[in-house]
């Protein structure tokens, strides 16, 4: 039985579902995404995301075919036709299809196209979160708006290939000698006891699970520093972990040949990620 899944205002068959070789999405990668994880069948953060997409279509001058009323409501729909417990839905918002190839954007009243669709996976129960994860350092060479979410993603595909060729789980990806995030995650390290992360700017993805996190550590009396860390700061750091929407919160163990500590998952991770799916779940929608 093939999933549901929506496209343009239609719920179809996923092999019914078509979208335009004039589709800018497909030319020009003109387009942005989210990922919502679900969770006993209820979306996690989904205001969070809702937000941050409207920021990033309004960065790029486009507008969205749905409000965030509408959108909430084809979540849930896509969550209830594919027996959704626990997964994902991916979104994805282009340009539209102006009818032909040009960089110029097509005219205003161009409708954008809109395609979700539901992914399952164990996201709970992940064993990496026992064992960490190990990550390579590779040069930065995205663009300059890494906090537009984008689906302009050819060069994390090719960071997280080096990470795989290397027998790691991930890149950390690093520009002037500083560690900016993860091929699909932020990242994070410890420090006598306080939590190093990225600054916000248009060096990283403004992560929805990363603003969540930081909240939750502060109201835990968790001390946190916003500002650029090292790749050797990284190495020598008590641990490191990482957030995105589908991984939580994740232990980082390695980072190219060092170990991360004592090589194991530390417990400021573990706290976080615990605090962090009990407080979520709660406000899950």
């Amino acid at each position: 039985m093939s999933r549901t899944v929506y496209c343009n205002g239609e719920f179809l068959p996923e092999e019914d579902a078509k979208v335009s070789i004039f589709d800018r999405g497909f030319l020009f990668a003109d387009g942005v995404y989210e990922v919502t994880s679900v969770l006993n069948g209820k979306l996690i953060d989904f205001d969070g995301h809702a937000k941050r997409l409207e920021r990033s279509l309004g960065e790029l001058q486009m507008a969205s075919p749905v409000t965030t009323e509408e959108l909430l409501e084809i979540h849930r729909k896509l969550v209830a036709e594919n027996n959704i417990e626990e997964g994902m839905i991916y979104l994805q918002i282009t340009r539209g299809n102006p009818g032909d190839r040009d960089f110029a954007f097509p005219p205003s009243d161009t409708k954008p196209t809109i395609v979700l669709f539901t992914q399952t996976a164990n996201l709970l129960h992940n064993p990496k979160v026992d064992q960490g994860m190990k990550v390579v350092s590779v040069e930065d060479q995205r663009w300059a708006r890494r906090d537009i979410k984008t689906v302009q993603l050819l060069y994390p595909s090719l960071a997280k290939m080096a990470a795989k060729a290397a027998g790691a789980d991930d890149a950390w990806m690093v520009e002037d000698g500083a560690v900016t995030e993860g091929s699909s995650n932020n990242a994070y390290i410890v420090k006598g006891g306080k939590i190093i992360t990225r600054h916000l700017g248009n060096e990283i993805l403004h992560g929805i699970t990363r603003a969540a996190v930081l909240r939750f550590a502060k109201s835990a009396q968790m001390e946190v520093e916003e500002r650029a860390f090292t790749l050797e700061e990284a190495k020598e750091a008590d641990e490191a972990f990482v957030t995105s929407a589908s991984t939580f919160v994740m232990p980082v163990v390695q980072i190219d040949d060092t170990p991360v500590g004592t090589g194991t998952p530390g417990s400021v991770a573990l706290r976080l990620r615990e605090i962090y799916l009990d407080e979520m779940q709660k406000a899950a929608v």
